[in-house]
């Protein structure tokens, strides 16, 4: 079946899908996106999801391109199109189509696209685990706006992928774990702390990561918004990272070096079930 792609108001071939070549989040990644998945035909934490899109285009002074009614519908009528089931749906607003100048003219039109695609359906069972590395963050100094400007987090997710690992944690100047290249990252603790980086313009305000701190507390488990250094990570008794379209994935080893079992363990097991429980209450759009 062919896919289908939301360009401006029209629905078009996924082939086809094309914005101009001065459109300003080709020339100067002044656009922002967001990716919501997608499970058993439901949209988990759109609404945060939106709420994110909302500051990301406040702090940037870009208008909303659709109300968010019609966005939402938007949004559902691609994943429909697509016969998603399972996967995900991504959009993206530019500033608008503009001559090539660093200060753009007033009264832009945003860019909207939206696009989405199918991927297998996520399990209550978290995996064997992954292995991150470490790297410098090399990111701007606002990863709070989820800009398409992902150049940084694109060259450590390379660096990764080349060492043999899923993803690298990157380390702000005084060594500390500020999140993965495309997920935010947790520990546990010994004393059973689940310890993860406070929130600020130095990561991105996770919605899966918001989610699951709010299932942790649930479940009578302490979370301690704090910087954390890789040795703590190596010798944590459980580590994971949290993104919309894995969820919580464990973390088994980091640097080279084994984490705890170096499997999935209990707690990262247990969060991650009820986390799918939590957020599948909501009624299917197809």
């Amino acid at each position: 079946m062919p896919r289908i792609a939301y360009v401006n108001g029209a629905y078009v071939q996924h082939r086809d899908a094309a914005t101009h070549v001065e459109d300003r989040g080709y020339q100067f990644a002044d656009a922002v996106y967001e990716v919501i998945a997608i499970a058993g035909r439901r949209l988990l934490d759109e609404e945060p999801h939106l709420d994110r899109l909302g500051h990301s285009l406040s702090e940037l002074g870009i208008g909303w391109p659709l109300v968010r009614p019609a966005l939402r519908y938007a949004l559902r009528e691609v994943a429909r199109a697509n016969r998603v089931s399972n996967g995900l749906v991504y959009l993206q607003v530019s500033r608008g189509v503009a001559k090539r100048d660093y200060v753009p003219p007033a009264g832009l039109q945003p860019v909207l696209v939206i696009t989405a695609k199918s991927t297998p359906a996520p399990s209550e069972a978290p995996g064997p685990g992954v292995a991150v590395i470490s790297a410098p963050d090399l990111r701007w100094k606002r990863v709070d706006i989820k800009s398409t400007g992902l150049l940084g987090a694109a060259i450590n997710k390379q660096k990764a992928r080349a060492a043999g690992a899923w993803e690298c944690w990157q380390l702000d100047e005084r060594g500390f774990v500020t999140e993965g290249t495309s997920s935010n990252a947790w520990i546990l603790t010994h004393e059973g702390e689940l310890i993860t980086r406070p929130t600020g313009h130095d990561i991105l305000a996770g919605i899966t990561r918001a989610t699951v701190a709010r299932v942790a507390r649930q479940l009578q488990l302490k979370v301690v918004e704090r910087p954390f250094t890789i040795a703590e990570a190596q010798g944590a008794r459980e580590a994971f990272m949290t993104r919309a379209t894995s969820i919580v994935t464990p973390v088994v080893r980091v640097d080279g070096k084994q984490v705890g079992a170096g499997a999935a363990g209990d707690v990262v097991a247990r969060l991650r079930a009820e986390y799918l429980r939590a957020v599948g209450d909501s009624e299917p759009f197809w």
